[in-house]
């Protein structure tokens, strides 16, 4: 599979390639917005997307390798 990332964020990536849904990044997402605002260190939205079983860590390696690639 090519996976397309021109300029987009991970969670769009994940997204658009059937990783995820989009109310799984919404989720995600708002955990991350939540952990930030209670003064917990950043979570990357990839090891949320993660942790919640949303995705695997190869599906994460691969849009990583992408993204490195543009």
């Amino acid at each position: 599979m090519t996976i397309e990332v021109r300029d987009k964020r991970f969670g769009v990536i994940a997204v658009e390639n059937g990783f995820i849904t989009n109310e799984q990044l919404f989720e995600a997402l708002k955990v991350q917005v939540e952990e930030d605002l209670s003064g917990k260190a950043h979570t990357l939205i990839g090891v949320i997307l993660i942790k919640l079983g949303y995705m695997t860590h190869e599906q994460a390696d691969e849009i990583l390798i992408a993204m490195r690639k543009k």
